[in-house]
C-alpha cells in the first residue's frame, strides 16, 4: 500500500530526505552538506544546483534504503530554508546567479533608503514584516539589477523567482509546476497576509515583475506530480511550507495561544493567534503559520540569530570543547557564585531587539572565570534571548484579544533539546514548563503531514494532535528571587551592549 510520506527537508547548511511510515517512525533518513559561499563581507550564497542535486540524491537513497520504490510512496512534502532566493530562466531552468541565503545583508542599504524614505509603514501593514534584507524582496531586486540583462528579460516574462521550495518543485516536476504556498510567500516583502495575495503597490516598490511570481496555494495542496525518471515513477507532491512553520505543524500547535520554539543554529519562536493577525508592539513579526482549505492561520515569530551557534563558538571558535556534548557537563561543573553573560550578537541582535550593528560580548568575567562558566553563559544566552521572545509574545497576546487561551507551556524541538541541563535552565527562566516530544524531527514531520493530510492517509489536524507525543517535561524548579536576578543581569548586559 502506498502509506508512506517522504519529507524533503532543504536546509541552510545540508539537504535531507526521511521517511515516514503510517505511524509516524521514521523508515529511512539521509543528509547531505552543501558548500556555503561567502563572495564579500556580510553576503551569503548558495548554488542552486547544489540545493537540487543535493535533495535528489538524499531522496533517492532513502527509497534504496527502506527498499521502497514510487509505488510506495503515497506523497511528498517539502520543507525547506525560507527567504533564500532563486531566480531561474524558465526555458533552460537554470539559475541565472547564486541563490542569495537568508543571512545575506547585501541589500541593508536599499532597506535603510526605504525607510528613510517612509514605507516601512506599507511594508508592515500589509506582510507583517519589516523592512530587512532578510526576506526575499529586495534580494530579487539586487539579481535584476546585477545580472546583465536580467531586468529586460524579466520584464518580458523570461524568467522565474522562488523561494527553496519553488525552485524545488519546478525541478521535481520537470518545470511543470511553478507555485509556492502561503507561509514561504508571506516572507517575501511581496505578500499581502491579509488578502491571501501579491500585492501591487509592494511589487511596485520593489520593482518585482508579477510575471516571475510562482502561484500561491495551501500547504496541503496539489502541487503536481515528479517526473517519472527522478524517483523511478511519477509520485504526488502534495504538502509546503516554510521551515519553521512545518516545525509549527509537526509540533500539533494547532490551538490559538499554543507555542513552539526551534532550536538549531539560530532559534525561532512561532505563537498561534488563530484567525487574528496580531500587530506586535515589540518588533515581533506577523506571519502565516499555515493554510489549510483556504484558511489562514496567523502567527506572532520571533528569530535568535544565534542558538546553537554559540555552543559551535565554543568549539570552533575558543577550542574549549571537542563537541557540543561536552559544553553540557562543563556547564553543570560552572561555580554558581559567578554571574558571566554571554551577548550573542555575532551577526547583530534579533527579535525583539532588531540591532544589526552590535557585536557579542562577554560581562562578568573574574580572574576565576574559565570553560565551565563560558560554557554555562553559552547555554544561558539562548534561554535569556527565549525569556525576551517569550515575554514580549505574552505582552501582545494580552493586549490583542485574540480568542483562545494562552497556554504556558513551552513546546521546543531542533539539536540543542537534546541538553536536559539546557532544557531544564529553560523552563527554570521561563517559569514555566518546558515540553521535549518524542519525534524530535518535527519540520519534517509537519511537511510529511502535510502531505498525508492532501493525500488522505493523515487525519484532521485534531486528531493528528492527539497523536502528539511527550518525551519530558521540564517544569521550573529555580526560586523566583534566583531567576529574577539572573534575568535583571541579562537585561543590564543587553542594555551595555546596546549603548550609543
Amino acid at each position: 500500500m502506498t502509506t508512506h510520506l517522504l519529507a524533503i527537508d532543504q536546509g541552510t547548511t545540508s539537504s535531507r530526505a526521511i521517511l515516514f511510515r503510517p505511524d509516524t517512525s521514521i523508515a529511512a533518513q539521509a543528509q547531505q552538506e552543501f558548500p556555503q559561499h561567502f563572495p564579500a563581507s556580510g553576503w551569503v550564497e548558495h548554488e542552486a544546483e547544489d540545493l537540487w542535486q543535493t535533495t535528489l540524491a538524499t531522496c533517492r537513497a532513502v527509497m534504496e534504503q527502506a527498499g521502497l520504490t514510487a509505488a510506495d510512496i503515497a506523497a511528498i512534502g517539502i520543507t525547506n530554508q525560507r527567504e533564500t532566493t532563486v531566480v531561474w530562466d524558465r526555458k533552460t531552468g537554470a539559475a541565472i546567479h547564486r541563490a542569495i541565503v537568508w543571512q545575506d545583508r547585501r541589500t541593508a542599504e536599499l532597506c535603510a533608503k526605504l525607510k528613510a524614505e517612509g514605507h516601512e509603514a506599507l511594508v508592515r501593514e500589509r506582510t507583517g514584516l519589516i523592512l530587512d534584507p532578510y526576506f526575499s524582496g529586495t534580494k530579487i531586486g539586487w539579481i535584476l539589477d546585477h545580472v546583465p540583462g536580467a531586468r529586460a528579460r524579466a520584464e518580458r516574462g523570461e524568467l522565474a523567482f522562488g523561494t527553496v521550495d519553488s525552485w524545488l518543485l519546478w525541478k521535481l516536476t520537470d518545470g511543470a509546476v511553478h507555485a509556492t504556498d502561503a507561509t514561504n510567500a508571506a516572507r517575501t516583502l511581496l505578500f499581502n497576509i491579509h488578502t491571501g495575495a501579491w500585492d501591487d503597490d509592494l511589487l511596485a516598490l520593489l520593482r518585482v515583475p508579477r510575471s516571475m511570481l510562482p502561484e500561491v496555494k495551501d500547504c496541503a495542496a496539489d502541487f503536481g506530480t515528479t517526473a517519472p525518471r527522478l524517483l523511478g515513477g511519477a509520485i504526488a507532491i502534495g504538502g509546503i511550507a516554510g521551515d519553521q512553520q512545518a516545525a509549527t505543524v509537526g509540533q500539533a500547535c494547532f490551538q490559538p495561544g499554543m507555542i513552539k520554539s526551534t532550536y538549531g543554529t539560530g532559534c525561532f519562536a512561532l505563537l498561534n493567534t488563530g484567525a487574528t493577525a496580531v500587530v506586535s508592539e515589540n518588533r515581533l513579526l506577523t506571519t502565516i503559520a499555515y493554510q489549510l482549505g483556504g484558511k489562514r492561520t496567523y502567527a506572532l515569530e520571533g528569530s535568535i540569530f544565534v542558538a546553537g551557534a554559540a555552543v559551535q563558538w565554543l568549539r570552533d571558535g575558543l577550542g574549549i570543547i571537542k563537541n557540543s556534548a561536552e559544553s553540557e557537563a562543563l556547564a553543570e561543573a560552572a561555580d554558581p557564585a559567578q554571574q558571566v553573560y554571554l551577548v550573542p550578537a555575532f551577526v547583530g541582535l534579533g527579535a525583539p531587539h532588531w540591532n544589526p550593528d552590535v557585536r557579542g560580548a562577554m560581562f562578568g568575567l573574574t580572574r576565576n572565570s574559565g570553560p565551565a562558566e563560558f560554557c554555562l553563559a553559552a547555554l544561558e544566552s539562548v534561554c535569556y534571548q527565549t525569556a525576551d521572545l517569550i515575554a514580549a509574545m505574552n505582552a501582545d497576546w494580552a493586549r490583542s484579544g485574540a480568542s483562545g487561551h494562552r497556554t504556558p507551556v513551552l513546546r521546543v524541538d531542533g539539536g540543542m533539546v537534546a541538553s536536559n541541563f539546557a532544557m531544564q535552565r529553560l523552563a527554570d527562566l521561563l517559569a514555566a514548563p518546558v515540553d521535549r516530544p518524542v519525534i524530535r524531527e518535527t519540520t519534517a514531520l509537519g511537511a510529511a503531514y502535510l502531505a498525508g493530510h492532501q493525500a488522505g492517509i493523515m487525519p484532521a489536524p485534531g486528531r493528528f494532535a492527539d497523536s502528539w507525543r511527550l518525551d519530558h517535561r521540564f517544569d521550573p524548579v529555580m526560586p523566583a528571587e534566583t531567576r529574577e536576578a539572573k534575568l535583571a543581569g541579562w537585561r543590564d548586559a543587553v542594555r551595555r551592549l546596546t549603548l550609543p
